[in-house]
């Protein structure tokens, strides 16, 4: 395991809920909580941390991006739907 992977995973056992949800709120607006905007670098490693954290804290249909595919029923007609959806973060 190199250091970067355990600083990495460090990080991750160190962020609390408020944390995680100050860092899905700066993505939901792009703007961390005293108002400065994230850089491109901070959001990929912001989401980065936060599907980290999911993994390991949240319930996967709880968990950002979840897309509940259901189950079919025999002889149940599975209906999609082409049109891009809006990604919400839970």
């Amino acid at each position: 395991m190199t250091d970067n992977k355990m600083n990495f995973d460090e990080l991750i056992d160190s962020i609390t809920p408020e944390i995680y949800e100050n860092m899905k709120r700066a993505i939901e607006i792009g703007k961390w909580p005293d108002g400065r905007r994230l850089t491109k670098e901070q959001t990929e490693n912001t989401f980065e941390a936060i599907i980290a954290y999911e993994h390991h804290h949240v319930a996967e249909q709880d968990r950002t991006g979840f897309i509940d595919r259901g189950s079919k029923a025999e002889g149940e007609v599975c209906v999609t739907n082409d049109d891009p959806q809006p990604v919400k973060i839970k």
